[in-house]
């Protein structure tokens, strides 16, 4: 074989233990790069330079190895030129030297705490259960639609803590203010007409949901008041009801609902419990739940069916909006000693064959 064939079969052996020695780099690249991030990406700009050195250790001029030291006190005999192990040291160094390129680069893993706190607000549904809830200008009658669409804007707002009032020409407190939306649920799944004495008391049941509102710590305070007609009950003047409301910054939400005109509502009872129906004018005294609004820092609205009231909580959930502070810290480990042990360690032992096992190659 002349020399101009061993010339090119060396640096075709020199071509392939470089790619082992990049191929290693890129391994211990691929692997931290997908658990590191990196501080100084900059310094892959370095890469460049040992891609330099590798290429001209395969293109320089091609020099044999002579090899002088004796090996027979290891039971060695000295490899010949056309062997690969005269091309360990390059392909090491190759090797560290990426290495060491991605330790100037500075591997580092990164942990995140995060705490959130929310701002939660107490909100207190006053609904009317008076007979005239009953009407059927809502499917299937006012009282259900309110109740639906009223469990629906309970289950979207997890982080609140929610309560119950109910009147007709009395008022009680049906759920006390809770985070479990599950008893709040059953709460008002449960409503229905002649739970207390007849009528309309719109003035007590702003004042009981009031009161339970009165000792909240939260620093948005809402009452939903539903009803379809007029106050015509209670000792509690509807207005007196929401001053108290203003005092104590608590705004208030309040819902006239039922069509325009007439509409089909119970007009008497039979003696079997059941109510004989007749189209009725729709009378809700707009002008004072209007005030109420006012005097508290809410607003009106009216909804006129089943579709206009679930329209009406979607708004009041866009207007009362619970607030999130979210408080995160990132913590940044340097992760470079691994990597640079290998370096090292593919480093020194280079060092060790080139200076000591061959210490005679170039």
């Amino acid at each position: 074989m002349g020399k101009g064939s061993n010339t090119a079969l060396v640096r075709v052996r020199q071509g392939l233990a470089q790619g082992a020695a990049w191929a290693a780099v890129l391994a211990v690249l691929f692997t931290a790069n997908v658990r590191f991030d990196w501080g100084r990406p900059a310094a892959f700009w370095l890469m460049s330079a040992v891609a330099a050195w590798s290429a001209w250790r395969i293109f320089r001029p091609v020099e044999w190895p002579v090899f002088s030291i004796n090996l027979q006190h290891l039971g060695l005999t000295p490899p010949r030129r056309d062997q690969w192990l005269p091309l360990l040291p390059d392909t090491l160094r190759t090797a560290g030297l990426g290495i060491m390129v991605l330790v100037i680069a500075q591997p580092q893993s990164s942990s995140s705490i995060e705490n959130m706190t929310r701002e939660g607000i107490d909100i207190v549904m006053a609904m009317d259960v008076s007979a005239s809830m009953l009407s059927k200008d809502f499917r299937p009658n006012r009282l259900e639609a309110a109740k639906e669409v009223a469990r629906d804007f309970v289950s979207d707002r997890p982080y609140d803590r929610v309560g119950v009032v109910v009147y007709e020409g009395e008022s009680f407190t049906r759920v006390p203010l809770t985070t479990d939306h599950r008893v709040v649920l059953d709460g008002l799944d449960g409503l229905e007409t002649g739970m207390v004495e007849g009528g309309t008391a719109i003035g007590m049941g702003l004042a009981t949901a009031v009161n339970r509102l009165r000792k909240s710590e939260a620093k948005s305070k809402v009452v939903i008041l539903i009803t379809d007609g007029e106050n015509n009950s209670g000792q509690i003047e509807p207005m007196d009801a929401a001053q108290l409301a203003a005092l104590e910054s608590i705004r208030v939400y309040t819902v006239g609902v039922g069509s325009v005109s007439k509409a089909k509502s119970p007009v008497r009872k039979r003696p079997n419990g059941t109510f004989i129906y007749d189209w009725v004018e729709v009378n809700i005294d707009e002008g004072t739940l209007q005030r109420i609004a006012q005097e508290t820092g809410g607003r009106y609205f009216r909804a006129t069916s089943g579709d206009k009231l679930r329209e009406v909580y979607e708004e009041i959930d866009m207007l009362e909006k619970t607030r999130f502070n979210v408080f995160r810290y990132n913590k940044r480990t340097e992760e470079f000693p691994l990597i640079g042990w290998l370096a090292m360690l593919l480093l020194g032992a280079e060092a060790f064959l080139r200076h000591v096992i061959f210490r005679s190659l170039p």
